[in-house]
């Protein structure tokens, strides 16, 4: 057994496609291997600015043996048959046998393959794997026809301590490597991967990406404890800073406190986007301090004390930008911007931005009326107000703080606390683990922006496909259920959304065709067909994440209903219902009934959904099934009117015992064609009684 090493030595790889870059060697090269019969102990890989490096320790030196029979033609088969034979098989008429068997008597073939070096299989695996190495981007150099991601330098290929004889490209595999680019850049020799690790080290190289991250955050902790602040851990910087360096030298640095009455999100964002520093703050208050930390590549003889001022030059320059966008824009008011959305388009078939703020204004007054603590006048002006800051010179600058800046300004000009965060929360929830807001206002502009968004886009057919949202719809329908579900709002969504349409038709004239009625047929449909099935299958994806069953909320979603609140607690209502003994016997029942009235249907071609008559019931247990549905289902459309679905469920488990008894002792087909008649009527009563609460032939099981 032996180990293989193999590093792919280039330019600077862009640090966001290190990991899956080495993930990817990895991969392509293991099931290689594993491919040509070859097993292993381990395989691993690494990564750093300018090299992917592989290890896979316990190779075999060769493939297995491989002795192989194959049957082939008939003895009397044509010549020519044979001759294909023996040409696939690699045999000549001599290594022939003559073997008879039920169906005749056939030639057969031994095939024997000698196992192939393991430096062979490998050789070819890494040719394939360099040659189609999955680059998000690539590029080709000199006069080669390799294509990677910056120019490839240099191949080590190792196998033991034997170098594997392989060229890709006139880049012949060796021994060789270099070291940092600028501490140590001098070329040597390695003889496996303990040695190539060390000597790595040696030349200022930490090859572990997860070791480089341990030494910039170590580092951090230290420098931040020597001045007497925190260190803000980032993770995702972290892994990127780690990517950006394979000698990392942590340095402090520091701004002018003057620039700390910029918003602390533009301070972070220009320091973490634009220079790739890690921020700090006071221990005492929390806020954040005007130092910060950077990741130098090398050793400076000064200590890096020129370094760290360097950056801060650097950082104040940017910084200064950022003071003067956000003390121009203080110099007027929101408001002022609101002319300029008419300038903006949203897109081209829903009007310009200030026709969406009017809309969402609206809208967002509406649904103030139906969540509980909402100021509809609070509400409508959040919503005016929402988009105000996208013409701001500190958005136009950095996108990524809308609606955190419109929250300064309108802070600064004497908004309330509602009306200012709700501007800054209308954007949420942007994801799955993106907080959701729940101050009222807050939720009232969400909402109204997001089913502003869906309603819209729906409208004129821009619906997400299988591969494509390119208007984050399904983002916008999840972020709408969980700010109707995590707020228990009792919202009446199809009503909402043909409100939220109505503004629209303006626009849809070209789009549906001229006519109002065009237009309401159109909004009509796209809301049966598209939009509200869309609402359920999100549902579904919301709630199976959290372990709910998607057949409970198609069983449920089917009686029509469209308060997402009340759907919700009648499916888990239903689920603990279905988890007892009494709602798994009551399911069988129901699907028993349901099969016998489904194949009695098709073969009478008729319907029984008709009331049994009592004159026509003659054994008892007829009788008092006949009398256990009438009172479970009052007691159950009660229950279901009170929205107390746990005594709608207990209402339906009375009937358990009837239904079993019913099918244990009578005869459904009687042979009089009345009975019989009446008898199908009954258990058309059973399952009409049982979907009073959810449609059970959509329940699996």
């Amino acid at each position: 057994m032996s180990d293989l090493l193999i590093e792919l030595f280039s330019e600077e790889i862009p640090a966001r496609m290190q990991k899956k870059a080495s993930e990817d060697l990895r991969d392509m090269m293991t099931a290689a291997l594993k491919e040509a019969g070859l097993t292993f102990e381990i395989a691993t890989a690494y990564a750093t600015p300018r090299r992917l490096t592989l290890t896979v320790t316990g190779l075999p030196e060769k493939t297995a043996d491989i002795s192989e029979e194959r049957r082939g033609p008939r003895v009397d088969a044509p010549e020519k048959a044979l001759e294909g034979f023996m040409r696939g098989a690699g045999v000549t008429r001599d290594q022939l046998e003559e073997r008879e068997e039920k169906k005749g008597t056939f030639f057969f073939a031994r095939i024997e393959k000698p196992g192939r070096a393991t430096t062979e299989v490998v050789a070819e695996a890494l040719e394939a794997t360099v040659r189609n190495f999955p680059w998000p981007k690539s590029q080709r150099w000199g006069d080669g026809n390799l294509r990677w991601v910056r120019p490839l330098h240099s191949i080590i290929c190792l196998f033991g301590s034997a170098i594997v004889d392989l060229e890709i490209d006139g880049i012949k595999a060796g021994n060789t490597t270099r070291g940092h680019r600028f501490m140590a850049p001098e070329a040597f020799e390695v003889s496996d991967f303990a040695d190539y690790s060390a000597k790595l080290l040696d030349a200022k190289v930490v090859l572990d990406p997860a070791m480089r991250m341990a030494k910039i955050a170590e580092a951090a902790e230290r420098l931040a404890a020597e001045r007497g602040v925190d260190w803000v851990e980032d993770k995702g910087l972290l892994a990127e800073v780690a990517g950006l360096v394979e000698w990392p030298v942590p340095l402090m640095g520091s701004f002018d406190p003057s620039f700390m009455e910029v918003p602390e999100e533009v301070l972070i964002l220009t320091m973490k986007k634009d220079q790739k520093y890690f921020v700090t703050r006071d221990k005492e208050n929390g806020k954040l301090a005007p130092y910060f930390i950077t990741v130098s590549n090398l050793e400076a003889k000064d200590g890096g004390a020129a370094v760290a001022t360097g950056n801060g030059r650097v950082i104040a320059a940017r910084l200064a930008d950022a003071k003067f966008f956000w003390e121009q824009d203080l110099k007027g008011k929101l408001e002022d911007n609101l002319p300029a959305l008419k300038d903006i388009v949203f897109h081209i078939e829903l009007g310009r931005m200030s026709d969406r703020v009017a809309r969402m204004k609206a809208l967002a007054g509406f649904l103030a009326e139906y969540i509980d603590g909402c100021d509809p006048a609070e509400a409508e002006r959040a919503a005016e107000l929402a988009k105000a800051d996208l013409v701001s010179g500190m958005v136009y600058e950095f996108p990524e703080v809308q609606g955190i800046m419109g929250r300064y300004y309108a802070k600064a000009q004497g908004e309330s606390d509602a009306v200012a965060d709700a501007i800054r929360d209308h954007y949420a929830p942007a994801g799955p683990s993106d907080a959701c807001p729940s101050a009222p206002v807050s939720v009232a502009v969400a909402l109204a922006e997001k089913i502003d968004t869906l309603v819209g886009f729906f409208a004129i057919d821009k619906r997400p496909t299988g591969s494509k949202d390119p208007y984050a719809l399904r983002r916008a329908a999840l972020g709408i259920l969980r700010l109707i579900t995590e707020n228990d709002i009792r919202l009446p969504l199809e009503h909402v959304l043909g409100l939220a349409a109505r503004p629209l038709k303006p626009y849809l004239e070209l789009h549906a065709g001229a006519g109002e009625d065009a237009i309401l047929k159109h909004l009509e449909e796209t809301f049966e067909q598209h939009l509200l099935p869309f609402f359920a299958d999100r549902l579904k994806v919301q709630q199976r994440d959290l372990g709910v069953r998607h057949d409970l909320i198609d069983a449920v979603y089917a009686k029509g209903d469209d308060d997402l609140v009340r759907i919700l607690a009648r499916v888990s209502a239903l689920s603990a219902f279905l988890d007892t003994d009494d709602g798994a016997n009551l399911l069988a029942g129901y699907k028993r009934a349901a099969n016998i009235l489904k194949i009695e249907e098709k073969k009478d071609e008729r319907s029984y959904d008709q009331a049994a008559d009592a004159g026509l019931l003659h054994d008892p247990e007829e009788k008092a099934l006949h009398g256990a549905l009438a009172t479970a289902t009052s007691d159950a459309a009660a229950a279901l009117n009170a929205e107390d679905f746990e005594k709608a469920m207990a209402a339906l488990s009375t009937l358990r015992a009837p239904i079993d008894a019913f099918f244990d002792k009578v005869t459904v087909n009687a042979d009089d064609a009345a009975v019989r008649e009446n008898r199908l009527a009954l258990l058309s009563e059973i399952r009409s009684a049982v979907n009073t609460v959810a449609d059970f032939s959509l329940i699996e099981g």
